[in-house]
């Protein structure tokens, strides 16, 4: 009888962690060098925010040296402002005009971009090259007439003429969503149709919320727009001072604290911050809205 041989058994060595950590590191260079341009996009814009963060909270002193990191944080900057100039009413101020021209840009232009890409009537092509030649008009042109005419109503020095216009029209934006009601498919109108849907029915219910990415990306061009208005204010509200809008105020501010540069630039970040936040609220609707606008033309 023989016996039987086993062998010992041999203990299986771990696999080591290196490859793995190389593995992590290799895909992390990959993810790095994919997003390369976007890094360098984003550094080169969140560069001057922080330097104007970073020079709001600096001191009086600190302000005109090189220094790039404050000694002591001012946080008190912020505050101060408040007591140098009405912020609060430059404020709302802005926030009317920029929120009632956006409402009134929606109001005029939605229609007039559905009747554009989805109604079949004579004269469309002529009345959409005026559109494009409305765009192509620079706004000083119109200035001289549109001061007179809003002067003659006794409306100049509040910020009325700013806002009626875009009750009307909006080049621009009749533009931007007639490109993306043209990504919609007809079918669904002449479906809406069939059904007994009425023009402005079909508008509401069908193309409205199917064009929401493009709605929402134009209303954040004309918000953004307006915000930084400086010419608009400057001409219909530059004598009377309770009517500034932030940017106007920011521009005479910087010119009377012209030693202060932490107030200016506490003013400047302030000024700032809605238009950042909601640019980052209305990202994904912003960015998707202008990728499917001009798909089809």
């Amino acid at each position: 009888m023989t016996a039987t041989l086993t062998k010992p058994p041999v203990d299986v060595p771990a696999e080591p962690e290196q490859p793995r950590r190389k593995r992590s590191t290799g895909s992390f260079l990959n993810w790095v060098a994919t997003h390369a341009i976007g890094l360098a996009l984003g550094l080169m814009f969140a560069t001057p925010v922080v330097f104007v963060f970073l020079t709001a909270v600096m001191s009086d002193n600190q302000a005109f040296t090189a220094d790039l990191w404050p000694r002591e944080w001012h946080w008190e900057n912020f505050v101060e402002v408040f007591d140098k100039a009405p912020l609060f009413q430059y404020l709302v101020n802005s926030l009317t005009y920029s929120l009632l021209a956006t409402l009134g840009m929606l109001i005029s232009s939605i229609p007039a971009a559905y009747a554009l890409a989805k109604l079949k009537w004579r004269g469309r092509n002529v009345a959409f090259i005026l559109v494009i030649g409305a765009m192509m008009l620079p706004p000083q042109v119109v200035a001289v007439p549109l001061y007179d005419t809003w002067s003659s109503l006794g409306l100049t020095g509040s910020l009325v003429p700013l806002i009626a216009p875009y009750f009307l029209f909006d080049a621009f934006s009749i533009f931007l969503l007639r490109q993306f009601m043209l990504t919609i498919p007809q079918s669904y109108v002449d479906a809406a149709r069939v059904d007994g849907c009425s023009e402005f029915q079909a508008l509401v219910r069908i193309i409205v919320p199917m064009a929401k990415p493009g709605i929402a990306a134009t209303a954040l061009f004309c918000f953004l727009f307006t915000w930084n208005d400086y010419f608009g204010p400057l001409l219909y509200t530059g004598e009377v001072k309770d009517q500034w809008t932030l940017s106007l105020a920011l521009a005479t501010f910087k010119g009377m604290h012209i030693v202060q540069w932490n107030s200016s630039m506490a003013v400047t970040f302030l000024t700032m911050i809605p238009a950042v936040v909601l640019f980052v609220f209305a990202q994904k609707s912003f960015v998707k809205g202008i990728t499917f606008t001009g798909v089809k033309g």
